[in-house]
């Protein structure tokens, strides 16, 4: 393996996983005869990285579906495990960021993919304990409201780049 493609395994396991499929791709095309099945193994790297996506976007839908459920719930006893779950969702995805920063140019886009399918999620499932009786509307999450240290209830926190104005 070559150095720049070790040190990219080190420093972004998704795109390294991207130009690996990749490079597997190309050797396949260029008649080298050794005895590997280079298209699946390509397809195998490239799912590792599918697969850290996946994992991003669902810790990403538990995030907005427990701040939905604090804006909107009445319940007092969830609170607490909700914002636990959001906690260790948040570090998890620290995490993730981490060893592939290429998908942090992603966040804002799963988030807002994410946003009306887990408003449904989260609207039944209020419902069907009786803490809801209407159809929860989208909400307008930031990513820095998904993924900062904000709560519904809190007041919004400024968009990046702006400072908050002082008292």
């Amino acid at each position: 393996m070559s150095t720049s493609a070790a040190r990219l395994y080190g420093e972004d396991f998704v795109r390294w996983t991207e130009e690996q499929s990749r490079a597997l791709r190309e050797a396949s095309q260029s008649g080298v005869n050794l005895p590997l099945d280079w298209e699946n193994l390509a397809e195998e790297i490239g799912d590792l990285g599918r697969s850290v996506r996946r994992e991003l976007r669902s810790r990403l839908a538990v995030i907005v579906e427990h701040l939905m459920k604090l804006e909107n719930s009445p319940a007092i006893d969830p609170r607490g495990g909700w914002m636990d779950t959001i906690n260790r969702e948040r570090l998890s995805i620290e995490d993730l960021l981490e060893d592939s920063p290429s998908l942090r140019r992603e966040l804002p886009s799963m988030i807002e993919q994410l946003k009306p399918r887990v408003a449904r999620l989260a609207s039944n499932s209020l419902f069907g304990y009786g803490e809801t009786t209407r159809k929860l509307s989208v909400p307008a999450y930031t990513e820095d409201q998904v993924l900062g240290d904000w709560y519904p209830g809190e007041p919004p926190l400024p968009a990046k780049g702006e400072q908050e104005e002082p008292e």
